[in-house]
């Protein structure tokens, strides 16, 4: 009885010190934080002030960006997206200097790629240092829940050597910065943005499925906003911290336990990754970590691209293009 008494006390404990933490990282008020982009009255901060709105309508999408500027540092929100009939709408979550440097941008990119009925939404990430647009980086994934039925976190670690993406606090994707990626790896301050937008000419299945305005408006809810990052001066460009603050909650990097997760989830969700791209690459770039199972299974979902396997112009080859078409529109 007395362990037991013993075991109850450590794991209270234990949930109190975990709460402690929870609240050195705080959520920002939105006005605090950020500040509309564009978009009129289809962006709506609601009444707590911690929780937007931005919508697309005929008329417009709408943004909003962060009033700081930031080099490196962990940034959040906690994301709704749009249900029902969402081909060709965009809802975006990212970083960018595209204001301040047009020929020699950064970015770090979570964007969300809407569908037709009954087909989920994907995620794709992105990053672009120096305005190295030519090159490209994207990574397509599903998702294992639904996001338009509920908030879900998403989030960005940018540090000097890597940069993560996380769903839910599980690593999705990691990049390491290596000397062969020079300017490629973003590296000047960026503000942190979020908007929603037609993206029709591209965003499903390469701009099949259009956005149709009799579903909308379409409306995207951001809440539990985190700008934990360090701030640069937007004149000077310096930073106002020599490093990003410092939490018990902000990773470092992945723990063993996220790594698993991290390699179930890319076994599962992954659908497109530049890395195994034979079509765009002969040779990986160097960033790239080559994971035989990962690259086996891309290979079988889609052996022209990831195989480097010519295209035939038969039925057989119409038939395995249709179908690998319609499992990318999913």
């Amino acid at each position: 009885m007395v362990n037991f008494r013993l075991e109850i006390f450590i794991l209270c404990s234990f949930l109190v010190l975990i709460s402690g933490f929870s609240k050195k990282l705080q959520t920002l008020p939105f006005d605090e934080g950020y500040s509309q982009l564009f978009g009129h009255d289809n962006l709506m901060v609601l009444e707590d002030g911690k929780s937007v709105h931005i919508s697309l309508d005929e008329r417009t999408g709408a943004g909003f960006v962060s009033q700081d500027l930031y080099l490196h540092g962990y940034f959040s929100a906690s994301i709704k997206l749009p249900a029902d009939y969402t081909a060709g709408v965009v809802v975006a979550f990212y970083m960018s200097n595209g204001d301040m440097f047009e020929k020699n941008h950064d970015e770090i990119d979570f964007e969300f790629l809407g569908n037709i009925r009954a087909k989920n939404w994907r995620i794709q990430t992105n990053i672009y240092g120096n305005g190295s647009t030519n090159v490209g980086r994207e990574e397509r994934y599903g998702l294992w829940f639904d996001p338009s039925e509920d908030f879900h976190q998403y989030s960005i670690l940018w540090t000097e050597s890597q940069i993560i993406f996380y769903v839910d606090n599980i690593p999705i994707r990691e990049i390491k910065r290596t000397k062969a990626m020079d300017g490629d790896f973003p590296s000047k301050p960026m503000s942190l943005y979020a908007t929603i937008w037609d993206g029709s000419s591209w965003a499903t299945n390469g701009g099949k499925y259009k956005v149709n305005y009799k579903y909308a408006p379409y409306v995207a809810k951001f809440s539990d906003f985190i700008l934990h990052g360090c701030a640069v001066d937007p004149i000077e460009l310096s930073p106002k911290c020599d490093t990003a603050p410092k939490s018990a909650l902000i990773p470092t990097g992945i723990s063993p336990d996220q790594r698993r997760k991290m390699e179930s989830f890319r076994k599962k969700y992954l659908q497109y990754s530049y890395c195994y791209d034979r079509t765009r690459y002969n040779v990986p770039l160097s960033e790239c970590v080559i994971d035989r199972k990962e690259a086996d299974r891309l290979r079988g979902f889609d052996p022209v691209t990831f195989g480097g396997v010519q295209r035939h112009h038969n039925k057989r080859h119409h038939q395995r293009q249709s179908r690998r078409e319609d499992a990318s529109s999913e």
